[in-house]
């Protein structure tokens, strides 16, 4: 007897989630590697740059919330296409803004509308897509779209913004808002082009179907539940959410912070900017995809030892909640009167390793809601979590811009006490998700 191939199209859907993950960054990164740009050219303050990108976030945050709840009621193939639409017709509008710090605010507030769709929508989908095993996986590979969107930038709008274009009657910086949005309109042909969920899919077959739905019939089916619903608000009664809640609280911020303010570190720690912070910044987020990638495979090592599921997440969680804590000899490594021209080599090593934790970490703490929570509440949980993130990063952004103006003359120490938050966010998330949540226990099952 011949065991039935699995099939594998399911990483077809992966595929398309790390693309879109990939625009989503580049988007949203294009503003923070024009800070020095259009600083200098409008005049604005650390605290102008930090409102704009703390109103982005701030709204993306409050709409997270919504957008899961509308992405659980119209799925993911619409829900999806809706926001990349939005949030790349808005990037496209932000070159049309003029020097007015409320002309950028209001766009970027849009644009975070049309991006908190993005990870709701992708989340619910590796849940449709994936068995619990694989989840973590899944979600570390798409996640890791943010890296390469990250990386994209740091190749791409130096160079669109260091040159005029049509004649010189757009500016690079416009160009730079341009060229971006317009990637995620071709995005949309893929899309609906191969992808429908899992009952609807013809490409499907029928062993990789019932491998999907392998967690379904083993555990869901035989008590009732699998069509299980809860509302919305009834899932902030539950402890399991403010786990998730108060884990992307504390952790978040410090990835708003690394991709809005590193161009920005990069040049008063050691005088960098423009062209020649593309492949440093470049290689930061080069190796937070191996982060993302391993980290989200990290918990089957412990699974295959016959470790449950989501006692596997949290002990890996644990040790990569530890490496983030070399940040606070960030600015040691960093200094030039120590290390000379090898400075900055020696503090973006730190800042690699802290980056790939933070992306292990992700996968991670986003696939704790699909182990947690049935599917149906998938979307909204995570926009919840999306809210506790985006709060965290605006907390974050304000007080990077606050202390940087504060201590104008003195960078060194604003981003000695930013990487120190950073440092320990990690840990004292984790200690606290494992007193609300010490063992599995699934909704479902309360």
């Amino acid at each position: 007897m011949t065991v039935p191939k699995i099939g594998k199209y399911r990483w077809t859907i992966v595929a398309l989630l790390f693309f879109s993950t990939t625009i989503n960054y580049m988007d949203r990164q294009v503003i923070g590697y024009l800070k020095p740009i259009l600083s200098d050219k409008y005049g604005w303050s650390n605290s102008d740059f930090a409102l704009i990108t703390a109103w982005f976030t701030g709204i993306y945050a409050s709409v997270t919330v919504f957008a899961g709840a509308v992405i659980d009621k119209i799925g993911t193939k619409l829900g999806l296409a809706l926001s990349l639409s939005f949030w790349s017709i808005m990037g496209m509008l932000n070159a049309l803004c003029s020097g007015a710090v409320y002309q950028h605010v209001i766009v970027r507030s849009l644009f975070g509308i049309g991006e908190a769709g993005n990870f709701p929508a992708s989340i619910k989908t590796v849940a449709e897509w994936f068995p619990k095993k694989e989840r973590a996986l899944a979600t570390g590979i798409f996640n890791s779209g943010a890296n390469v969107g990250a990386m994209i930038a740091a190749l791409l709008v130096p160079y669109l913004a260091a040159h005029t274009w049509l004649n010189g009657y757009v500016e690079g910086w416009q160009m730079a808002f341009l060229f971006t949005g317009t990637i995620g309109l071709v995005w949309l042909i893929f899309w609906f082009a191969f992808y429908n969920k899992p009952s609807q899919q013809k490409r499907l077959s029928v062993s990789e179907y019932k491998y999907i739905h392998s967690d379904d019939a083993t555990s869901l089916m035989s008590t009732g539940l699998i069509n299980y619903k809860i509302s919305w608000l009834q899932l902030l009664t539950y402890r399991q959410t403010w786990s998730f809640f108060i884990g992307k609280f504390l952790t978040d911020g410090v990835w708003w912070f690394l991709l809005f303010w590193l161009p920005d570190y990069m040049q008063k720690q050691f005088n960098m900017e423009g062209e020649a912070i593309m492949l440093p910044l470049f290689t930061v987020y080069g190796v937070a995809i191996i982060g993302s990638v391993a980290g989200g495979g990290f918990p089957m090592y412990f699974i295959h030892k016959g470790m449950e599921t989501y006692k596997a997440r949290m002990k890996a969680m644990l040790i990569i909640a530890l490496l983030p804590i070399i940040l606070i000899t960030t600015q040691y490594f960093g200094n030039v009167a120590v290390f000379g021209t090898h400075a900055y080599i020696y503090a973006l090593i730190v800042i690699c390793i802290a980056a790939a934790a933070h992306q292990a970490w992700s996968a991670n703490i986003f696939t704790t809601v699909s182990d947690l929570f049935p599917k149906k509440a998938v979307g909204s949980i995570t926009g919840i979590g999306g809210l506790a993130g985006g709060i965290g990063g605006v907390l974050m952004q304000l007080l990077a811009g606050w202390l940087t103006d504060a201590f104008k003359y003195n960078p060194q120490t604003a981003y000695l006490i930013l990487f120190l938050l950073c440092a320990f966010a990690y840990i004292i998330a984790w200690a606290i998700m494992k007193v609300l949540v010490p063992k599995f226990a699934s909704i479902i099952n309360i």
